[in-house]
């Protein structure tokens, strides 16, 4: 990790130093992946409270994220520990999402004919390869018309479950293969 230390209007201190660098030493937690890691203190003379003239910024680059914190505290020793308990938790969180390596694959598609059509209502049902009617309405028609469906039209479709039963998400028409005639 490339790891620097500066102070602004204020003279770093050795404590201060080595619990930065301590703090660093807690982000990586036996990871290889910050890039780079910045702390700055910086003293503000110009503020009308001086309960929050202490300040740190720190800042933590891994591969895809720059997170920050810029916390102002009282004390320099408070503002510290905040800023890098700020940074550690938002780490933990892309850490998290890195470590599911769920991958979503889309649902296969169920077999079926066009069973009964209601074209005035735009809705129909669909006699499910095995059994069982689902229902679909002419928005879930893809790759044709709602009425260019007949009844006997072969058909894939993906559903869910809705609140009167298994509903159609998608219907798709099955792809036309050319017939072979054997020679």
């Amino acid at each position: 990790m490339n790891l620097h230390i500066e102070s602004r209007n204020v003279r770093m201190s050795p404590a201060w130093r080595a619990d930065i660098e301590a703090r660093f030493a807690e982000l990586q937690n036996g990871r290889d992946d910050i890039i780079h890691g910045r702390a700055t203190v910086t003293k503000h003379r110009h503020h009308r409270k001086a309960d929050d003239n202490a300040e740190v910024l720190v800042l933590v680059q891994i591969p895809g994220h720059t997170v920050t914190a810029r916390k102002r505290e009282a004390t320099f020793e408070l503002a510290i520990r905040e800023s890098f308990d700020a940074v550690a938790a938002e780490l933990e969180t892309i850490r998290e999402k890195r470590a599911t390596h769920e991958v979503r694959l889309p649902p296969v598609p169920r077999r079926g004919v066009i069973a009964r059509l209601f074209r005035d209502d735009g809705y129909g049902f669909i006699l499910e390869d095995g059994g069982g009617e689902v229902y679909f309405h002419r928005n879930a028609v893809h790759d044709l018309t709602f009425d260019e469906l007949t009844e006997g039209t072969e058909i894939s479709f993906n559903a869910e479950q809705g609140e009167k039963g298994l509903q159609a998400t998608t219907v798709n028409p099955l792809p036309q293969f050319p017939e072979r005639y054997a020679v």
